[in-house]
């Protein structure tokens, strides 16, 4: 906080010139964290960093361009760090200037920074021959170049880059760093599927939960777009001055909450001229809920928060048959996913109490995939029995018919449902050796939207509980939906990029089925029973 206050100047707008004293939020939700939390460092011998990743997300124009060129230039003379390499990239160079050029301008106004930092213009450089450190840019291209040694880096506008090529390559270089930092910064995007989408999404997940990825940071700040989402934020941020009261994106007093630099680095007249001009014009409406509100602008949504799902485990169960002594004979519901012969493969019970339980099978083969896209968590998982894992390229399914009978023999299965589109081989096996009514499915917006709102009623009411089944919270977390551009209320799961992403929704979709089988099952039973 010293070398902001005592250092550097604003260099720009009316307080330029003038002493950079921190805003509250700059103090004390991200740079007393983020260098003020340390842990024990066995290789190093010394207390480090805690946060070696630093996500920052909101609305455009509220100051965080200034603050991480402070944070460069103390991560540049300021760290104790010899020989320190600070890189700042983005797309191209003029938008990876817009963070350089005030750090640059910071260091000429500063009489102490001056005489100690050389800008070589030509390198787009900034040297300190003291510790024969330097902090330059790069752009996304840049990302083959594999002779860096990152003490700290950072990528504006991440919602911008192509791929992860360039952030891969930066930190798979910082191996002999005591603490290096990254910072990811910049708005939301309108492509779930790219790579920025990504990086929020992992963002928000971790603010959630910060035992997911004890190294990261996580400063999200996002206009909510649904009842669900104005609830977490205020489960998680209780008491917080800014807080958004509704969903409405025209409500001024929703709008310090994705810009916590409103009244102070932004214009509060600004934003009202564009909300005006935005309410009359589609075209500048998006704009105005993505880049003032950092709303992600899409009919693809991310369906259930990570804190929502943990809230139903219910009793955890330790191993994958914890609770069939429990349950054996109560009545339940089926659901069957059934991938293609070379990907995951999902059945789930949803019982009268609410209690669930999953099987999955994949090919062996495809364990190294998906353990590449969970931190190895997936080889675990097959290790504990969570997964069943079939020799050769393809799954047996003689091994999908023996889990199938062994439920219907323990539980009282009322039913099954499966996706017709690949399923009825497969049905008509376990129809004939289990005699289960089995019924099809889809998933059109008409046959998900009502089991997808039932989910989401039972997580809400606390009906559901999953026993922890580390399976199907991570298709839990995967779960995307979307609407129809005429239908906002409308909903189906989408299949996500099974090779390009290594996510999978298959437990999901098998719960998704077992529900509609039960809703099924209801509205086929006599009025005096349904209220027995």
């Amino acid at each position: 906080m010293r070398f902001f206050v005592e250092l550097l100047l604003h260099t720009a707008g009316p307080r330029k010139r003038t002493a950079f004293v921190p805003a509250w939020w700059q103090e004390h939700e991200i740079i007393r964290p983020v260098f003020g939390e340390v842990v024990w460092s066995a290789q190093w011998r010394r207390y480090v960093r805690r946060y070696r990743i630093a996500y920052l997300s909101m609305g455009r124009k509220g100051g965080k361009s200034s603050l991480v060129a402070g944070l460069m230039l103390l991560l540049l003379v300021g760290d104790d760090e010899e020989s320190a390499e600070i890189y700042g990239a983005a797309m191209n160079t003029k938008q990876a200037a817009k963070i350089f050029a005030p750090a640059t301008r910071m260091a000429q106004l500063s009489p102490e920074l001056g005489l100690r930092l050389r800008h070589n213009k030509a390198a787009r450089r900034l040297v300190d021959e003291h510790t024969a450190s330097y902090f330059e840019t790069i752009t996304a291209d840049a990302g083959a170049q594999l002779g860096h040694n990152p003490h700290a880096f950072y990528i504006d506008e991440v919602s911008e880059q192509r791929d992860g090529s360039l952030f891969t390559a930066m930190r798979t270089a910082a191996g002999t760093r005591a603490q290096p930092l990254f910072v990811l910064l910049g708005t939301e995007t309108d492509d779930p599927a790219s790579f920025g989408a990504g990086v929020i999404d992992e963002a928000e997940r971790v603010q959630e939960h910060p035992a997911r990825a004890p190294h990261v940071f996580a400063f999200v700040r996002k206009a909510p777009r649904t009842e669900e989402d104005l609830a977490r934020l205020w489960r998680l941020f209780p008491g917080h001055p800014d807080l958004p009261v509704s969903t409405d994106p025209w409500d001024e007093r929703n709008w310090a909450w994705p810009n916590p630099g409103l009244d102070d680095f932004l214009d509060r007249q600004s934003l009202r001229d564009e909300a005006l001009e935005a309410r009359n014009e589609p075209r500048k409406a998006n704009a105005f809920l993505r880049f003032r509100l950092n709303i992600r602008v899409s009919m693809l949504a991310r369906y259930i928060s990570g804190e929502l799902w943990a809230s139903c485990q219910g009793e955890l169960a330790l191993t994958p048959d914890w609770l069939d002594g429990r349950l054996a004979g109560q009545r339940c519901w089926a659901g069957l996913d059934l991938s293609s012969k070379l990907d995951l493969t999902a059945w789930c019970l949803l019982f009268e109490d609410g209690w669930c339980r999953w099987r999955f099978w994949i090919p062996e083969s495809m364990v190294g995939l998906l353990d590449e896209h969970t931190d190895r968590r997936f080889s675990a998982w097959v290790a504990a029995g969570w997964v069943v894992a079939t020799d050769g390229d393809t799954i047996d399914y003689d091994s999908v018919y023996a889990g199938v009978q062994a439920d219907y023999d323990a539980f009282t299965v009322v039913n099954g449902t499966f996706d017709k589109w690949s399923g009825e081989p497969v049905r008509q096996e376990i129809v004939k050796r289990t005699g289960l009514e089995m019924f099809e499915s889809d998933t059109t917006y008409n046959r998900m939207t009502p089991p997808l709102k039932e989910l989401m009623r039972l997580l809400r009411s606390g009906d559901l509980k999953t026993g922890g089944n580390p399976v199907a919270a991570w298709c839990a977390d995967n779960l995307v939906v979307k609407s129809p551009t005429d239908d906002v209320d409308r909903l189906r799961p989408v299949k996500p990029d099974r090779h390009a992403s290594g996510k999978r929704i298959d437990g999901m979709t098998a719960l998704l089925n077992a529900i509609s089988g039960r809703m099924v099952a209801v509205e086929e039973l006599p009025e005096a029973e349904i209220f027995a």
